[in-house]
């Protein structure tokens, strides 16, 4: 007994346009992985060749090398294909090393608890 119905079908065939071209995935958890499509399956389980994981932090970027790379097709949210003609990003974007990017991170993640944590802590005014 198969579970492949015609919507399987109609997704594979739509991937298979993709081999072997470089491609943005972005994934349910906000990652964004680029690499080239070697292989494919039914179930949108992808293999991504010379793969990398974008990170941007504000005006900041950090491509960090992931290598072979396999996908489950349920956590891709997103695929497309990139231009390879084009520059990807804009201009005033920075590209920095694994380390700043990770630092940079850590700095935007502790000004959003901050934030949340004056939100809480002013709460009790009910400024509504």
């Amino acid at each position: 007994m198969s579970w492949a119905g015609p919507e399987d079908i109609f997704l594979s065939t739509s991937l298979a346009g993709y081999l072997d071209k470089k491609l943005l995935v972005l994934l349910r958890d906000g990652r964004k992985l680029l690499g080239i499509l070697r292989s494919f399956d039914q179930f949108a389980n992808a293999v991504l060749e010379g793969a990398c994981e974008r990170v941007i932090v504000g005006d900041l970027y950090c491509d960090i090398p992931l290598g072979l790379y396999v996908i489950r097709g349920e956590n891709v949210v997103l695929i497309g294909e990139l231009d390879l003609e084009r520059e990807e990003l804009p201009p005033h974007m920075t590209c920095v090393s694994a380390a700043e990017i990770k630092r940079a991170q850590k700095a935007e993640r502790d000004a959003t608890d901050l934030k949340g944590s004056m939100r809480k802590r002013m709460e009790f005014l009910d400024l509504d």
